[in-house]
C-alpha cells in the first residue's frame, strides 16, 4: 500500500524508521511541525537524504560562512557563479568561462572500490556539465593507509582503475591529483575527483526552475535501485570498528560512463540550441535533491507525476525512486514551446527523455504517484532550512603535547649517510614516482593537455585560436594540519598556489573538499573551524576566492579519525599555454640552477621525521602568503618574458627531493653546491621556495629582477646533461639511473 499524504494525515501516530534513515529525534519533530503532520514515507526519504551530513552541511554551515564574510569584492568581481552552486564559474578573459570543483567520494569507494570512484568522477563531472560547460579535464587527489597492508591492496587497484576506467571512457585526460599514504585512512580512504569545464561567458546555465507551466524534463539513464541511502546513510555514518565493515552496505551507485558521455553531449547541443531555463544533474539524493532545489530556487512550485520516471527496476516504491542515487541522469526545466524540440535532441543522441513534471503558480513541490498526492512540501524545507547544528567545539587535551613534541632531538644524518638519505626519501611511498598510477589513465586524450602529472600543476588549452589556458593543482599535507589546522589549511593553499604559479600561469580561483573525522568529536570541529579559518584568511591575504567545494565528515573507524585532510584545489590562467614552464631540467648545458626564497630549520611533520623516525610533533612550516604572491608574481614574469626554462617547487622532502624530480623528469643531470648545514638545506620542508632552471642569457636579468622585487635568491647549481647524474658537493654523486630504480619501483613492488 502506498503511503499517501491523506493516509498520513489520518494515521498519525504510526510508527516510522526515521532513526534508520539517519534522523535525530528532535530532526523528525520538527518535519512534522513543517507538514502539520507527520511525513509520508516517500517524504521522511526526501527529508532523511536532504537532511543528511554529506547534502545539508548542517555541522559546517555555521563555519563555511565564514569564506563569504572573508571575500571582498574585489575577489567576487573574478566570480560569476559561487558558493552554492553546482560549481564555482570564473571569467578568464576572451569571452572564456572556466567552472572547476571538487568533491569526495570517499565512503562509497571503501565498500566498493571501482564502482565507487568511478562514480565519484562520473557525479563531479556532471556537475560541471550542468553549468553549462563541456568537461575538458579531471584530477583525483587519494589518500590510503599504510600501503603495506592487506586493505590497501584491496581498494587501491580497484580506486585508481575506477577513476581511470570512467574518466578514459569519456574521453578526458587526467592531468595531475595526488597518491598519500597514512596509517589514519586505513579503512577510510580519501577519493576526492575534480573536473574543470570551459564554456563561454554567456552559455552559463544555473539550477531554478522558474516561469509556470515550464516541464520538468528528466534526461538520461532509466532509475533503478542503486545508491539508495548513500547520502544519508553511508556518507553520513563512521566504519563500524569491531567487524570491519558497514553498519549498514546500501547499495554503491553502478556508473556507466558511455552513456555519460552521450549525456555529455546531448546536454551541450541543447544548450547550445537555448532551449534549456534550468538544470540540475542528478547525483546525491537523486530526485529528491533535484527536484527540491529546483523548485526552492526558482519562482514557483512543482508538480512532478512520478510514476513517469523510467525505471529499471519492477516494484520500485515513490521513496525508493525519490532516494535512488542512479547516475547519468539530468533534470531541465523547457519552456513548453521548445519541448519538442529538446525531445528531438534527446532522440538523435538516443538519450531517454521523459517531461515528469511542471512548474507551478503556488509555493509547494507536489508529487503524486498514480493521482495519489506522496509529497507534499515547502521545497526550500527540504533543500535550503534543514537542521544547523552549532557543535562542540574544543581544542584537543593532547595538542599542546604533540606540538611541544619536536624533532629537534632526533639524531640526524651528516656525511655520507645524507647521499643515502636522499635515495632513501626518494624510493618511501609518498614520494616515490606516482607513475603506476597515472600510466592507468589518459593524460593527453583530446589533444588539449599541455602539463600533467608529474609536472607541478596540470595545464589545459582553453582556445586554440588565442593558446588561452588554464592550470590546476590539489595539495594537502594532512600531518601539518593535524600539528596546526590553521597553519596547515594555510600551507596546503599555499603549496597549491605555488604549483600553479610554477607552470607560468597566475593563480584566480581557489576550491576545496574538506575531509575530517566526525562532527561529533569537539576535537574534530575545533581542527575544521580552525582549517577553515586559515583557509578563508589564506585567500583573502592572496587575494583569490573559494568558489566552492565540498565537506566530507565522518571519516573514520571507531573513535580513530583520519588526519584533517583540507584538499584545496587551486585554478590559474595563462594567456598563452606555449609559454608554460615545464617542471623537468632541460639537456643545455651550463643553465643555472637558483633556489627562490628562504631556507629554515623547519622540520615539525617532515617527510624526513615521518620515513626514518615515524616522528610526528612540533609545529609546521610557517606559511608567508605575502612571500608566496611574491614568489608567483616572479614566475609568471619569468614565463612571460623567457627567462625561465624549467621550475619546481619545494614541498614535501624538501630541495632533496626536487633535485631528484627535476633531473629525473627532465633526464638530464646536474651539479649543486650548498653552504650551511647541509642537512637543513637538502631536507628542510620551508615553503615559499622554488627551485628554477634560467639560461645563462638570462641570468643577469631574472636575478635583478628578483633582487629589485625583494624576493630571497641564490645560486644552488648548474644543469649538467654530460655526467647523468646529480652530484651534490662535498658529498658526491648519485647516477640517474639508480635514482629512477629507487623513484620508480617503489609502487610497482608494491601493488603489481
Amino acid at each position: 500500500m502506498i503511503d499517501t499524504v491523506k493516509n498520513a494525515e489520518s494515521t498519525p501516530d504510526q510508527e516510522q524508521p526515521y532513526k534508520e534513515l539517519g534522523l535525530k529525534d528532535d530532526e523528525y519533530a520538527r518535519i512534522k511541525e513543517i507538514l502539520g503532520r507527520r511525513p509520508t514515507d516517500a517524504e521522511l526519504a526526501m527529508y532523511s537524504v536532504m537532511w543528511s551530513e554529506h547534502c545539508s552541511y548542517k555541522s559546517s554551515k555555521v563555519h563555511l560562512k565564514y569564506f563569504g564574510e572573508t571575500t571582498t569584492d574585489e575577489m567576487r568581481s573574478k566570480m560569476l557563479a559561487g558558493i552554492g552552486e553546482n560549481a564555482g564559474v570564473v571569467d578568464i578573459g576572451d569571452g572564456w568561462a572556466v567552472t572547476f570543483k571538487v568533491e569526495s567520494h570517499n565512503h562509497p569507494s571503501y565498500v566498493e572500490p571501482y564502482q565507487g570512484a568511478a562514480t565519484g568522477v562520473g557525479g563531479i563531472v556532471r556537475d560541471i556539465l550542468a553549468m553549462g560547460a563541456r568537461p575538458l579535464a579531471v584530477m583525483d587527489p587519494l589518500r590510503f593507509g599504510k600501503p603495506d597492508a592487506a586493505d590497501t591492496k584491496r581498494v587501491l587497484p580497484g580506486i585508481v582503475a575506477g577513476v581511470g576506467g570512467y574518466g578514459n571512457c569519456l574521453g578526458l585526460p587526467n592531468i595531475g591529483g595526488e597518491v598519500v599514504f597514512d596509517e589514519s585512512y586505513q579503512g577510510n580512504p580519501l577519493v576526492n575527483a575534480l573536473c574543470v569545464g570551459a564554456m563561454k561567458v554567456e552559455d552559463l546555465h544555473l539550477a531554478h526552475a522558474s516561469g509556470a507551466g515550464n516541464k520538468v524534463i528528466l534526461y538520461g539513464a532509466r532509475t533503478g535501485l542503486d545508491g539508495i541511502g548513500g547520502v544519508s546513510v553511508l556518507a553520513s555514518e563512521t566504519f563500524d570498528d569491531t567487524a570491519g565493515k558497514r553498519k549498514k552496505l546500501p547499495s554503491v551507485q553502478v556508473g556507466d560512463p558511455f552513456t555519460e558521455k552521450v549525456l555529455i553531449e546531448c546536454s551541450l547541443e541543447l544548450f547550445e540550441k537555448g532551449i534549456v531555463v534550468g538544470i540540475q544533474d542528478l547525483g546525491g539524493a537523486g530526485l529528491s535533491c533535484a527536484t527540491s532545489e529546483l523548485a526552492s530556487a526558482g519562482d514557483g512550485g512543482m508538480h512532478v507525476w512520478l510514476e513517469r520516471v523510467p525505471l529499471r527496476a519492477t516494484g520500485m516504491t515513490p521513496a525508493e525512486i525519490l532516494s535512488s542515487e542512479s547516475q547519468e541522469r539530468m533534470c531541465a526545466v523547457v519552456e513548453p514551446a521548445n519541448v519538442e524540440a529538446f525531445m528531438e535532441v534527446c532522440r538523435k543522441w538516443d538519450v531517454i527523455a521523459t517531461e515528469i513534471g511542471e512548474v507551478t503558480d503556488g509555493d509547494r513541490l507536489v508529487i503524486t504517484y498514480h493521482d495519489e498526492v506522496v509529497v507534499d512540501v515547502p521545497p526550500r524545507t527540504v533543500a535550503h532550512e534543514g537542521p544547523v547544528y552549532h557543535r562542540p567545539i574544543e581544542r584537543p587535551a593532547d595538542q599542546d603535547e604533540l606540538q611541544a613534541n619536536t624533532p629537534d632531538s632526533l639524531p640526524r644524518p651528516a656525511g655520507d649517510e645524507l647521499l643515502e638519505l636522499v635515495k632513501t626519501q626518494a624510493a618511501s611511498p609518498n614520494l616515490a614516482s606516482k607513475r603506476w598510477v597515472t600510466q592507468q589513465y589518459d593524460r593527453y586524450v583530446r589533444g588539449n593537455t599541455v602539463l600533467a602529472q608529474p609536472s607541478d600543476g596540470g595545464m589545459i588549452q582553453i582556445d586554440e585560436e588565442t593558446h588561452r589556458g588554464v592550470a590546476l593543482s590539489t595539495d594537502c599535507n594532512g600531518r601539518y594540519t593535524k600539528l596546526d589546522p590553521y597553519e596547515g589549511a594555510k600551507l596546503a593553499l599555499a603549496e597549491a598556489y605555488r604549483n600553479v604559479a610554477a607552470t607560468g600561469a597566475t593563480p584566480v580561483a581557489v576550491t576545496n573538499c574538506l575531509n575530517f573525522g566526525s562532527p561529533e568529536d569537539p576535537g574534530v570541529m575545533w581542527q575544521f573551524e580552525q582549517a577553515v579559518k586559515g583557509l578563508a584568511d589564506g585567500c583573502a591575504e592572496l587575494g583569490i576566492p573559494v568558489t566552492g567545494g565540498n565537506v566530507s565528515f565522518y571519516n573514520q573507524t571507531g573513535s580513530t579519525a583520519i588526519l584533517p585532510t583540507p584538499v584545496v584545489g587551486v585554478l590559474g590562467v595563462i594567456d598563452d599555454v606555449r609559454r608554460r614552464i615545464p617542471t623537468g631540467i632541460g639537456a643545455e648545458a651550463g643553465e643555472t640552477l637558483l633556489l627562490l626564497g628562504e631556507t629554515k630549520d623547519e622540520f615539525g611533520g617532515s617527510e624526513w621525521a615521518h620515513v626514518v623516525h615515524g616522528h610526528l610533533g612540533g609545529l609546521p612550516p610557517k606559511a608567508d602568503l605575502k612571500r608566496e604572491k611574491l614568489l608567483g608574481e616572479v614566475l609568471v614574469a619569468g614565463s612571460r618574458d623567457g627567462m625561465v626554462s624549467a621550475a619546481h617547487d619545494l614541498a614535501e622532502g624538501g630541495l632533496a627531493q626536487a633535485l631528484v624530480e627535476t633531473c629525473l623528469i627532465g633526464e638530464t643531470g646536474a651539479r649543486v653546491f650548498l653552504d650551511g648545514d647541509l642537512f637543513t638545506e637538502l631536507f628542510s620542508e620551508s615553503a615559499g621556495r622554488v627551485l628554477v632552471a634560467v639560461p645563462r642569457t638570462e641570468e643577469q636579468r631574472f636575478t635583478d629582477m628578483c633582487t629589485a622585487r625583494a624576493l630571497p635568491w641564490r645560486k644552488v647549481g648548474v644543469v649538467d646533461p654530460e655526467s647523468n647524474a646529480l652530484e651534490i658537493q662535498n658529498l658526491g654523486q648519485l647516477p640517474l639511473d639508480e635514482l629512477r630504480e629507487a623513484w620508480e619501483g617503489t609502487l610497482p613492488a608494491l601493488f603489481d
